[in-house]
């Protein structure tokens, strides 16, 4: 059976009914519906031979040539869909629910699967994605220097109940010069919306969501546009932390990195630290004085900071000094305090 099915239909039911990509590698790569799986009924090379023969010769010969390319692959893809759906129950999309996902869904469903054809493909995922972030949310945001904890809170916060959206865990990027923390991978920008359009969508937009205070970038991440303009309009929750014990936490986190790979982020902000500065901490790095270090760049980013919050509405900043590390503690705090806001200021 095949039944074709809209991306708003499947999507709840995706975390049942396994997904498959039959776009190329190249592809799904740059961009595919999360926890989606690649059956690539072409190769990179093989989708470029037949995107040529069709726009050169014509529709019929690209198809002859798409059936010559995959006769002896067909087994392959049954084999494959048994593993990734093993009660021949499965989706399959292609870019715009064409040709691709057409020959698929039709020899799994030879087969005896159950196949569930994404109208439009992954193209209506996109427009999809997209719609997301035009949406209202109730936006609340957490803001504070480099190393106040902001992530740890926005933890806390979640096992208290609250939505969370974790916008740094997404761009794979802690959003200063040194954010991969040279292990972290960021994900293409498409990718990037992806999941997280994918977690909004599990979220009650009726409801506050939680989100840390970001710049426009993370790293070569864009926050949508519209999602961003709402987070600047947002109740600004700003936590203080005594500059030792940010220094202590960065110092001890850091410490950990390797040293050329500190030096090469601290020279790519040399411009905004000066000469000097630049110099005195990239001798802190080699001398293994972290403290020293960390002390240095955040004038820098302390400055940056302090910059971005004076453009805040002063109605919707509200300034926390956080003396226990307790996070915890912290977020009840914070929740009880919520709970005294006017409607209006919320809004």
């Amino acid at each position: 059976m095949i039944k074709n099915i809209t991306i708003d239909e499947f999507l709840p039911l995706k975390n049942v009914i396994p997904l498959a990509d039959v776009r190329t590698p190249a592809e799904f790569e740059q961009g595919h519906i999360p926890d989606a799986y690649n059956l690539p009924l072409f190769s990179n090379e093989e989708r470029v031979v037949v995107g040529t023969t069709y726009k050169q010769i014509g529709r019929e010969e690209a198809i002859l040539l798409g059936f010559d390319l995959t006769g002896p692959k067909w087994s392959g893809f049954i084999k494959r869909a048994l593993e990734i759906a093993p009660e021949k129950k499965i989706g399959v999309h292609c870019w715009r629910g064409g040709m691709r996902s057409g020959a698929m869904a039709w020899a799994l469903n030879l087969y005896g699967f159950e196949v569930y054809l994404i109208e439009g493909g992954y193209k209506s995922f996109r427009r999809w994605v997209l719609n997301q972030f035009e949406k209202t949310y109730q936006l609340w945001m957490v803001g504070g220097m480099t190393g106040s904890g902001k992530t740890k809170l926005l933890h806390a916060l979640n096992e208290k109940g609250e939505q969370v959206i974790d916008l740094e865990d997404l761009a794979q990027h802690q959003g200063s010069s040194y954010g991969t923390m040279n292990k972290m991978v960021q994900p293409t920008q498409e990718q990037f919306e992806n999941n997280f359009a994918d977690q909004l969508r599990l979220l009650d937009s009726q409801r506050r969501i939680w989100v840390e205070d970001e710049s426009l970038t993370i790293g070569k991440i864009f926050i949508p546009n519209p999602f961003w303009h709402q987070m600047k309009e947002a109740v600004l929750i700003n936590i203080q932390v005594g500059l030792e014990q940010r220094i202590n936490a960065l110092a001890q986190e850091y410490g950990e990195l390797d040293k050329d790979f500190l030096v090469e982020c601290t020279e790519r902000i040399h411009k905004r630290l000066g000469p000097l500065q630049t110099k005195q901490a990239v001798t802190a790095i080699r001398e293994n004085r972290m403290a020293d270090f960390v002390r240095l760049v955040l004038v820098y980013y302390d400055k940056t900071y302090t910059s971005g919050l004076a453009k805040r509405k002063p109605e919707k900043l509200f300034t926390f000094d956080f003396t226990d590390n307790e996070m915890a503690i912290n977020a009840d705090k914070i929740l009880t305090f919520t709970q005294t806001l006017p409607i209006m200021v919320q809004a």
